[in-house]
This record gives C-alpha cells, sequence and structure tokens, in this order.
C-alpha cells in the first residue's frame, strides 16, 4: 500500500524524492513530510554523514538524523553508477516534487537534469538548493551554511564590535534555505494545481541568498543612506531597550520594551520613575541615544534578582521579557509541553515544527530510519520490481 493513504495532513497524496544529503535540501523534506507529504529520501549506499555526527543514540545513530530524517522512507541507491542513475529517473517519473541539493551540473551529468522532466514529466516540480545558485559567477564554488551566513551578511551582524565575529550554534544558513525551498514547492504546487496550469517549473534557492533575504532593512540603508550596520553584541542596532541582563543567580533574562507605553512601564517596574517621565526619552531616537544608562539602570535592578523574580514582575508589568533558556530549560518548561513541541516515537523525543494548523495540523509518524530501510519496498511498490530484480541490483551494489 502506498504510504500516503495511511496518513493525514494537508500534503497527504503529494509525492516527494529527496536527493542529497547533509542539510538544506533535506530539511526542505522534513518540512513536507511533516505536513503529509510521501517522501522518498534516495541517499547513497554509504548513508547521508549526518547518521553518525554529533551526539548518538545507543544504536549509534545521531539524534539530529533522527529528527532531520524524521517521516521519510528511506532508500539506499548508488547514483553513481548507470542502474543507479536509471532507478532514480523512474521514482521522479512517479513523483511531484524533487528535491536535490548537490553542486550545480551533477544532476544534468547524471542525466537527471531539469530538461529531461520538463520533457518526460512536465507537471515536476523540480527544487534545487546549492551554495550560490544555479547561475552567476559563484555557481561552481562549494557552498556551506557557515560560508553563507558570512556572505549572505548575516556573520557581519553578529558577535561584539571590534572583535571576531562569532556564529549561532546552529547551521541557521542550511535550514534557512530549506525553508524558502519548502516555501518555493508550496507555491509552484500552488500554482500548478489550484491555478490550474498543471506545469512544474523549477525552483533555484542559493544558501546565500536564503540568508540575504532575511536581513531586514540592511540593504536599504547601505542603498538609500550609505549606513553600513555592524555588530551590536547582545543589542540590536536602533531600538532600545531590548537586551539580554544578568539575574542574581547567574542567568540571564531577555527584556524588550521599544514602545514608549512599555519604556514606561519598565522602568516604573525598575524603579525608575524618573527616566519614565524624561521627555528625552519620549521616542526611540532619544532612547537610542541613551542607551548605555538605560541598560545600566535596568542591569542594576535584575542583579538584584532571580530570573524568576524578574520574570513574575515583568509579567506582572505587561513588559515582554524571558529568561534565556537551554534545551534542558525547554524541556522542563510547562508551556513547551502544553503547545505539543516534544514529540516522541520510535524512542526517541524530536522538536515539532511550525506551524500549527488547526484541521490538518503535521507530525511526525516515525522518527529517522536505518540507511535503506525502505528500499526493497520503495521499489518494489513504486517500480514493480520483484524478489529476484532486487537481489540482483544488490548483488550489482547498486542498491
Amino acid at each position: 500500500m502506498d504510504r500516503a493513504s495511511e496518513v493525514d495532513g494537508p500534503l497527504a497524496g503529494v509525492r516527494v524524492i529527496e536527493l542529497g544529503q547533509l542539510l538544506a535540501g533535506p530539511w526542505a523534506g522534513a518540512i513536507l513530510g511533516y505536513l503529509g507529504a510521501d517522501v522518498v529520501k534516495v541517499e547513497d549506499p554509504a548513508g547521508d554523514p549526518i547518521r553518525t555526527w554529533r551526539v548518538l543514540d545507543p544504536s549509534g545513530t545521531s539524534y539530529w538524523w533522527r529528527t532531520l530524517a524524521r517521516n521519510k522512507r528511506c532508500v539506499a541507491i548508488d547514483l553513481r553508477q548507470l542502474e543507479g542513475q536509471a532507478l532514480a529517473k523512474r521514482l521522479i517519473l512517479g513523483a511531484d516534487v524533487l528535491i536535490e541539493n548537490f553542486r550545480p551540473g551533477t544532476m544534468e551529468r547524471w542525466g537527471l537534469g531539469p530538461d529531461v522532466f520538463e520533457r518526460e514529466r512536465p507537471s515536476l516540480i523540480y527544487a534545487r538548493v546549492s551554495g550560490y545558485g544555479q547561475s552567476g559567477p559563484y555557481r561552481d564554488r562549494p557552498g556551506f551554511a557557515a560560508v553563507a551566513e558570512a556572505v549572505g551578511g548575516l556573520r557581519h551582524l553578529t558577535g561584539e564590535p571590534e572583535r571576531p565575529r562569532v556564529r549561532t550554534n546552529l547551521s541557521l544558513g542550511d535550514t534557512l534555505a530549506g525553508l524558502h525551498a519548502a516555501i518555493g514547492v508550496l507555491a509552484a504546487l500552488y500554482e500548478r494545481d489550484a491555478g490550474g496550469s498543471g506545469r512544474g517549473q523549477v525552483i533555484d534557492t542559493a544558501l546565500y541568498e536564503a540568508v540575504f533575504s532575511v536581513l531586514e532593512g540592511v540593504v536599504g540603508e547601505h542603498a538609500g543612506a550609505g549606513i553600513v550596520r555592524g555588530p551590536s553584541g547582545g543589542t540590536i542596532t536602533g531600538v532600545v531597550p531590548s537586551n539580554a541582563y544578568p539575574c542574581r543567580d547567574g542567568r540571564e533574562v531577555m527584556i524588550g520594551a521599544n514602545g514608549l507605553s512599555l519604556f514606561q512601564r519598565l522602568m516604573r517596574a525598575v524603579g525608575r520613575g524618573d527616566l519614565a517621565e524624561d521627555p528625552e526619552l519620549a521616542d526611540n531616537p532619544g532612547r537610542v541615544a541613551r542607551a548605555a544608562e538605560l541598560d545600566a539602570a535596568i542591569a542594576a535592578w535584575t542583579r538584584a534578582r532571580s530570573v524568576g523574580e524578574v520574570v513574575d514582575a515583568l509579567v506582572e508589568a505587561a513588559v515582554p521579557c524571558g529568561p534565556v533558556y537551554d534545551a534542558a530549560d525547554m524541556a522542563a518548561d510547562p508551556h513547551f509541553r502544553a503547545r505539543g513541541l516534544f514529540e516522541e516515537v520510535d524512542g526517541v523525543v524530536v522538536p515539532a515544527i511550525a506551524p500549527k494548523l488547526s484541521r490538518t495540523p503535521g507530525r511526525t509518524r516515525w522518527a529517522g530510519r536505518a540507511r535503506g530501510a525502505d528500499t526493497d519496498a520503495v521499489l518494489a511498490e513504486r517500480l514493480g520490481l520483484d524478489r529476484a530484480a532486487l537481489d540482483a541490483l544488490r548483488a550489482r551494489k547498486v542498491i
């Protein structure tokens, strides 16, 4: 039975073939699978490297893999062999969506480029993810998240002024690209089906462009005023107060009160009514000019209290705030539990994927599976291969 018929979700019945490895393309596949699509992940017989990266579970598989490959059927095919390429092509010809994140030109060398499927499967939505995109002078350069974050402008904005740049301890360039690719797939599905064209199209997602897309006003500030925004430590340029403040128990609390009424409530809560009524601080530019003074006043108050006491007081005053959480804090927080953010399947816990849909919510149906766990089932179901054919392919190390 086609597994898509066994699941719900807004994308139930949509068939996705995911090629490639590591993070950006597979994150797009994870999003689509969470929303109900039938995702078949085709990986090299040696396995996706993420299977053994970072912390491993008792079976020797990374928790990262369990999360990233959730809801996917895992098929192992050697795409460097002609027979493997032929198998992949047959799988793609039966799909609605293809996701690939190889370096530009790789799919064309394997006879699996977009032009092939425009002729033979014109309804196919072909999503491509790469470091620098499918065109331009940098198209052939290898691309990784850290580099994309640097070239895309994000790394320049992180850390403290006059100090070396830092990165968030996550692969944001990859996850942003995966998210953008998934959005492109959804838009293309809508145009093809609801729009009535019946035609697929190519979605070209570059890691550095996904980062570039979230720069807010940085580009406009440079183009219009010649301003190059730089790093601002724990604050954000031009918005005051907004910072992480130290507490008595060694923890930090994030406070944002950048509107006049919010600012005044915060100042009264920290015992500085004088600053709340200061006419020079009645607008954001005035507060920006005295940012150091305001941060010092807030920090003097937070340092005398535990993070819990700070949060309780500011929640009472209707001021946006929250403790700086780590994974243990999130796991212990009742709000995270109440919102269903931890999904336990197959003996492991994976984080839910936002957003929440009221009628057709996404969910994790199974965690990332073993290498090649579904090869025989998928090739039999989709391509009609019998046991003898599968055994022969395995003997030749095609699967």
